[in-house]
C-alpha cells in the first residue's frame, strides 16, 4: 500500500490521540494550579507557625550517624554502562545468595530498607541504591533524564553490573512502580518481585479513571507537575511537609527517631536535592495513555488498608491482570503506606514464606 495511503488511513487516529493528550495535559495543569493554591496555604501556614525557621530548608552539612550503621552494609558506587552516572549503593551479604535489590519511593532513599538489610544479609546478598536524583548517586537537572526508559536501564545496569543475571525485585512507592515496569520489559532479569503500596501504571491509570476518590488520594501528583514551585513549597519552614509527610501519626511514620527523619532530610537539603526526585512525577503523564499489559512475574503484594494515598480497591484491580497463580497478595490491617519501615516484622514473615522454596 503506498506510503501516502497508510498516512492518510492513520491522520483521524493520530489527530484523535493528539487531541486526547491536549485535553488531558489542559487537566494536569488546571489540577495542579488548584494543588499550587491548597499547598501554599500548607506552606505558609507552617512559617506563620514557625516563624523561626523562614522560608527555606535550613541546609545540612554533616550526615546523621544512622547512616554509616556498619549493620546495615558497606557504601559503595557502580558506573552504569548505559548513562555513565553513578550510582551508590549499600551492599550486604555477598556471596550468600541470590541478589535481593531494594528499589525506594519518594520522599526517602536507600536508608528506608535498614530493617530489611539487617533481616536478608545472612541468606542473600542485599543491595539497596539509591535511584538517580537522590542522596549520594548523579543528579542530572534535566528532566527529560528521568523517563521510565531510562530509569529502566538504570536497573538492568544496576544488576548486571553487579555480576548476576536475575534478582529478586524488591520496591515500596515510586520503587514499586519501576519495579512493576521492570518486570514487564526484564522478565528474565527477575526471579521473584515483592511489590509494596504502589501498582503498575497502566493499572493505576484505568483505575484512576473509574474512581475519582485515587485522584484526591494523589493530588501532590499535580502539584508537582509544576517547575520550581514544588521544590520551594517542600522546603519552607525546613521541609515542614516532608516531615508531616514522614512523622504523621496516622499517616506517616510515628516511631521514626529524630536521627532516622535526618536520615531524609540531609539529602533533601543539599542544594537542588528535591529536583531529581520531583522530575520522577514530571514524566509521569508523558506515556499516557497506556495499554493493559499482562503481569506474569510470580509476585508478592504488600498493602496496608489504610494507606492515605492509594485506594485498597487497586489491589483487586492488580489481580485482574495478572495470569492465575503468579499473585500472592496480602492487605494488612490498619496498616497505612510506609510498611517497610512501620511493619518490617510483618513484612518479612511474609517475604521468607514467599521465598522459601529458592532455600531449599
Amino acid at each position: 500500500m503506498p506510503e501516502l495511503v497508510v498516512t492518510a488511513l492513520l491522520a483521524p487516529s493520530r489527530l484523535t490521540l493528539k487531541l486526547l493528550r491536549a485535553f488531558m495535559w489542559s487537566l494536569v495543569f488546571s489540577a495542579a494550579l488548584v494543588a499550587a493554591a491548597v499547598y501554599g496555604c500548607i506552606a505558609l501556614t507552617h512559617v506563620m507557625c514557625r516563624p523561626r525557621r523562614g522560608f527555606c530548608g535550613r541546609p545540612r552539612h554533616t550526615p546523621p550517624v544512622c547512616l554509616s550503621d556498619p549493620t546495615l552494609g558497606e557504601h559503595c558506587f557502580l558506573i552504569l554502562r548505559s548513562s555513565g552516572l553513578r550510582l551508590h549503593y549499600v551492599s550486604a551479604g555477598r556471596g550468600k545468595g541470590a541478589l535481593m535489590l531494594f528499589l525506594h519511593g519518594f520522599p526517602e532513599n536507600w536508608f528506608s530498607w535498614r530493617y530489611q538489610l539487617r533481616e536478608f544479609q545472612s541468606r542473600f546478598h542485599v543491595v539497596a541504591v539509591d535511584l538517580r536524583g537522590y542522596g549520594s548517586s548523579d543528579a542530572p537537572k534535566d528532566v527529560d533524564c528521568y523517563t521510565i526508559d531510562l530509569l529502566m536501564a538504570d536497573i538492568q545496569d544496576v544488576i548486571l553490573g553487579l555480576g548476576y543475571s536475575k534478582c529478586i525485585l524488591v520496591g515500596h512507592d515510586w520503587g514499586a512502580l519501576l519495579a512493576w515496569n521492570f518486570s514487564i520489559y526484564y522478565p528474565s532479569l527477575v526471579e521473584r518481585m515483592v511489590v509494596v503500596s504502589a501498582a503498575p501504571m497502566s493499572v493505576y491509570q484505568d483505575y484512576s479513571l473509574h474512581h475519582i476518590g485515587q485522584f484526591f488520594r494523589s493530588n501532590y501528583i499535580f502539584l508537582f507537575q509544576l517547575p520550581w514551585l514544588p521544590e520551594k513549597l517542600l522546603s519552607m519552614s525546613d521541609f515542614q511537609i516532608l516531615k508531616t509527610t514522614l512523622t504523621h501519626r496516622k499517616r506517616g511514620i510515628p516511631q521514626l527517631t529524630p536521627s532516622e527523619l535526618e536520615a531524609f532530610l540531609y539529602d533533601f537539603s543539599q542544594p537542588g536535592g528535591l529536583t531529581g526526585p520531583l522530575n520522577y512525577y514530571r514524566n509521569i503523564f508523558r506515556t499516557f495513555p497506556l495499554e493493559p499489559q499482562e503481569l506474569a512475574t510470580p509476585t508478592l503484594l504488600l498493602w496496608g488498608e489504610k494507606d492515605p494515598y492509594f485506594e485498597q480497591g487497586l489491589v483487586e484491580a492488580i489481580s485482574s491482570r495478572f495470569v492465575p497463580g503468579r499473585l500472592e497478595a496480602h492487605i494488612l490491617p490498619g496498616t497505612g503506606h510506609w510498611i517497610p519501615q512501620t511493619n518490617p516484622a510483618e513484612m518479612h514473615q511474609y517475604m521468607w514464606a514467599f521465598l522459601q522454596d529458592l532455600l531449599d
